[in-house]
């Protein structure tokens, strides 16, 4: 029984190029966060002002989920962490 691998190469340009995707740190509505705590949170931790969090608590509150940050996949990872830390529910996407 023989298991044949095929190996993909790729150029330099296509990893630079998937290093470089973007990815959106998505917040969605729970029933166990204060507006007061993702408030707190947002500008705590990604630097909002106190009236553009609570633009982003009553989005996710109207929505069921709001786009809070982009950038890098590793980026997006660590704000992922210390926001779940918080007790926040968030994804990357």
């Amino acid at each position: 029984m023989s298991t044949e691998v095929q190996e993909e190469t790729l150029t330099l340009e296509e990893i630079l190029a998937g290093l470089k995707e973007m990815h959106r740190l998505i917040l969605w509505n729970d029933d166990h966060n204060t507006f007061d705590h993702v408030i707190y949170c947002m500008m705590k931790y990604l630097d909002y002002s106190e009236s553009q969090g609570e633009k982003i608590a009553w989005k996710v509150h109207n929505e069921g989920k709001c786009a809070v940050l982009e950038g890098s996949f590793t980026e997006m990872e660590i704000y992922r962490k210390i926001l779940q830390q918080e007790g926040l529910t968030v994804s990357v996407d």
